[in-house]
């Protein structure tokens, strides 16, 4: 039997634009779903850059205007993959046009843009998801199940680290990922703002912290991104970095439970080190992104002698997601998060089903994104202040 076309309307084409457009070419092969998602259109100021990007993913046609693309009726979902700067506009106004709205994170550059966002979205009646891909790997899924089944019991502790190394060459230019008017604050939000939602998915809201902030490099040559983490310098021209390069911070969960947050882009070795423990008192679990199909399990309950940390490798069929794809032990990768997150989205587009993250998580996230930076200014624990 023939599906539904979803038709996908894309702004922005680069790193996060592959990542995208790969999942929803697989998504069919994979999961049963019923819709079919087709890649219509792809927008982009630079007109050789998009052009060449909608051969590439294999969008059906371009547009280098982003407006036009959104007034269009022949789509249904805009996915949002620009820098931050351009998140709020586009997002509400994809909403008033009755467009479904994919966005990727952080969800804006400020509280205030982030609850108009999701206004806009609850006014229009659409359905939005916030691109926090790491939650649909299925060792984090699984970690999520053991939490809510209480098999860790009462949680005491959330330890999480989001460590990179790609700037760390004080030659690597001043891309629109350093810039404070275009991406809102640097480490903090770029990775800082994924290990804050693995931590809200699977230990709940944050009620204070204490945080602070440093920029090491406070000086680079200009340059603009060249694909993936990569960028071209223009070594004539210099300017001043104004985000963090790195930001830490502690929180006391709504639970009670302790949280140490730590995201920098200056951990030599680390390229993209994505980890959370968490210790409960009937148990812990570790993760990391860089080996995702794993999770390390302890059970307080296993019999004196035995006791350890136990790897499961999640690609069994009892698994989140892992029987739509290979048989036990045959890996899945990065790519695999982003297809995980769609299939629930477009499935809950048809059924009504829940999908999350979604604006509400985003505004949520805003909040304590917005709460690490004013602890660092003030340099006293802040309570955050949800919206």
């Amino acid at each position: 039997m023939s599906k539904r076309a979803l038709r996908i309307g894309m702004i922005g084409y680069q790193f996060m634009g592959k990542a995208h457009s790969h999942a929803f070419r697989d998504l069919d092969f994979f999961f049963d779903l019923p819709v079919t998602p087709v890649l219509q259109a792809i927008a982009g100021r630079n007109e050789g850059a998009v052009r060449q990007a909608a051969e590439q993913y294999g969008f059906a046609s371009y547009d280098t205007d982003w407006r036009r693309l959104i007034e269009r009726d022949d789509i249904d979902v805009i996915d949002i993959v620009t820098p931050n700067v351009a998140h709020a506009e586009m997002a509400i106004a994809a909403a008033q046009a009755g467009k479904h709205v994919i966005c990727e994170k952080p969800l804006a550059m400020t509280v205030e843009e982030a609850v108009r966002m999701r206004e806009a979205v609850e006014k229009s009646g659409v359905r939005a998801l916030l691109c926090h891909n790491y939650r649909y790997a299925p060792a984090v899924q699984l970690a999520k199940r053991l939490i809510d089944d209480g098999r860790l019991g009462r949680i005491y502790h959330v330890r999480a680290q989001y460590l990179q190394d790609w700037i760390m060459d004080p030659n690597f230019p001043l891309v629109w990922r350093l810039r404070k008017e275009v991406t809102g604050s640097g480490a903090l939000g770029d990775i800082g703002a994924h290990i804050l939602d693995l931590a809200r998915f699977l230990v709940g809201e944050v009620r204070d912290l204490a945080a602070t902030m440093e920029t090491f490099i406070k000086e680079r040559p200009l340059g603009e991104m060249s694909g993936g983490l990569e960028a071209r310098a223009d070594r004539s021209q210099t300017g001043n970095v104004d985000v963090d390069d790195a930001v830490a911070f502690l929180t006391h969960f709504e639970s009670g439970a302790l949280g140490v947050f730590e995201a920098t882009r200056f951990a030599a070795g680390n390229r993209n080190g994505n980890r959370f423990e968490i210790n409960g008192e009937r148990g812990s679990l570790r993760w990391d992104l860089e080996n995702m199909n794993l999770l390390h399990v302890y059970l307080e309950d296993d019999e004196p002698g035995l006791q350890g940390f136990r790897t499961i490798n999640c690609t069994e069929p009892v698994h989140p997601f892992a029987d739509k794809y290979w048989p036990a032990g045959h890996i899945i990768g990065y790519e695999h998060t982003f297809m995980n997150l769609f299939a629930t989205f477009f499935k809950s587009l048809v059924d009504g089903s829940p999908c999350k993250p979604d604006f509400e998580d985003g505004v949520r996230n805003q909040c304590i994104l917005d709460t690490v930076e004013r602890s660092a200014a003030t340099k006293q624990w802040e309570t955050v202040e949800y919206r």
